[in-house]
């Protein structure tokens, strides 16, 4: 290991201790499983902001939308784009539910078909598996900037991540989750933004950004190079991931009032379609410098190492290792959530006693990171990871949670047409060489099948009413 390398890994330890310092400080108050997952639902606005930017601003934007421009030019803007619409959406569509005082994902979208057990079972293994997706994409994401920058080899820095990450949110929480997510925040935008400085400066300007074969005459945010459709699917894919994504729902369940997420995740789009053309200057420009890296995904690390002097690589090292932390934080707690609320009581058939609920949670988090650790080691393809898991999980909750807040005849059997028409749109695309070409992802034949399959079966069949005819989710959320 070089100087450098050892300085790097160095800079990476004492950054997690200090997190792990904030977790154990945050924590100590902490009594109940609605503490550990949920902060006690008092999250002001300035922490969700925080979190949300943080998260926001993950692996998908630092591995994904940097290696995608380094192949397209400005199309890796479409990640920022996609990732913007998506929070406003969120805001102007979901931040309602707040008040029903949901405390997980799966909870709310079976009440938008009465409870319906079979649903809600259904839910819980789907959202449970969209949280150890993202978190397991994370873990690769952090572990090849690590690796990359260290030397390790790659199980190395993957198990040195996971670990650092359990500890830190074992201890914590989603207390500490929202408080280093906001310190996360503040390095990340510092990092990106010194980054974007030096590359521009190293290749020679502006100029030389549009300038180049890899983003020059290609249209706006480069569309021509990949296709039109193929760049619509990009931007729709992150949108869906943002709109279906359990920890996005979880900061909306969390914070202190709808007024607060929706001011939150307002700003947060906002700022985040601004960052958009950050990854991909980056990208652009590493590609300027070497247009023969073997893996697009390594294009940030490489830029670190070859633009920067040592001091400043080792705060970008920060940078992209705490949006790869900060994203998987909060998956793991939307994980957590669904064990802990609703996996439990449906094997035990009762609520934890509240003298257990910190310490089952404890092991819940521990048992959830080491399961997507575990898949982490087995992939190191971070863009095709992140693309299939949304198109085949996250599709089908997307459509759900639409249809069902929002149509009053949608019905719990249009509900599971939704979740297995998504899964079978996108292994269909995927499977066909012609139409992803045509589409670039599965996205599109996802949504397209599920949303067809939810309406159509919906009109087939009888909606359950209450009692007294009512929507259920009426009630709940007025």
């Amino acid at each position: 290991m070089s100087y450098s390398q050892l300085y790097y890994l160095l800079a990476f330890l004492v950054y997690l201790l200090v997190m792990i310092l904030v977790s154990w400080y945050v924590s100590r108050k902490q009594k109940s499983s609605n503490d550990f997952i949920l902060a006690g639902r008092k999250v002001p606005l300035y922490l969700t902001l925080g979190t949300t930017v943080a998260t926001m601003v993950g692996t998908g934007s630092s591995m994904g939308a940097v290696g995608f421009a380094y192949q397209n030019g400005w199309a890796g803007a479409l990640y920022g784009l996609g990732g913007a619409i998506g929070i406003l959406l969120l805001a102007w569509l979901f931040a309602p539910v707040r008040e029903a005082r949901f405390a997980t994902m799966s909870e709310e979208l079976a009440s938008y078909v009465d409870d319906h057990p079979l649903v809600k079972k259904t839910l819980v293994i789907v959202i449970y598996a969209a949280s150890i997706g993202w978190l397991g994409a994370h873990l690769i994401g952090g572990g090849m900037y690590l690796a990359w920058l260290t030397g390790l080899d790659d199980n190395s820095a993957k198990l040195l991540i996971g670990v650092g990450l359990a500890i830190y949110i074992t201890l914590g929480g989603y207390t500490a989750v929202v408080w280093t997510d906001a310190i996360q925040a503040i390095i990340l935008f510092v990092g990106f933004i010194l980054m974007a400085y030096f590359a521009i400066d190293l290749v020679g300007g502006w100029h030389a950004l549009d300038n180049n074969t890899v983003a020059a005459n290609n249209g706006v945010l480069s569309y021509q190079k990949i296709g039109l459709l193929p760049a619509i699917s990009m931007a729709l894919a992150v949108l869906v991931g943002v709109l279906a994504t359990p920890s996005f729902r979880q900061r909306i369940y969390a914070a202190d009032s709808v007024k607060s997420i929706r001011k939150s995740f307002v700003i947060s789009g906002v700022l985040y379609l601004g960052f958009s053309l950050i990854p991909a200057t980056i990208g652009i420009s590493a590609y300027l410098i070497n247009d023969t890296l073997d893996n697009p995904a390594f294009a940030f690390p490489y830029l670190a190492l070859t633009a920067l002097p040592i001091v400043l690589g080792g705060l970008i090292l920060l940078a992209g290792i705490s949006a790869t932390l900060s994203s998987a934080s909060s998956d793991a707690i939307a994980g957590v959530s669904v064990l802990v609320n609703d996996v439990y009581g449906w094997i035990f058939k009762k609520d934890i006693p509240l003298h257990r609920q910190l310490l089952v949670s404890r092991l819940a988090m521990l048992a959830t990171v080491f399961i997507a650790l575990f898949m982490a080691v087995l992939s190191n393809d971070i863009i095709s990871y992140i693309t299939k898991m949304i198109s085949l999980v996250l599709a089908g909750l997307c459509v759900l949670g639409i249809l069902g807040r929002f149509w009053s005849r949608y019905t719990w059997q249009g509900a599971l047409a939704s979740l297995i028409g998504a899964s079978v749109g996108a292994v269909a695309i995927g499977a066909n060489d012609v139409w992803l070409t045509y589409l670039g992802n599965p996205i599109l034949g996802a949504l397209s099948v599920s949303l067809v399959a939810g309406v159509v079966v919906s009109l087939l069949t009888h909606k359950r009413r209450n009692i007294d005819g009512d929507d259920p989710l009426t009630i709940k959320i007025s």
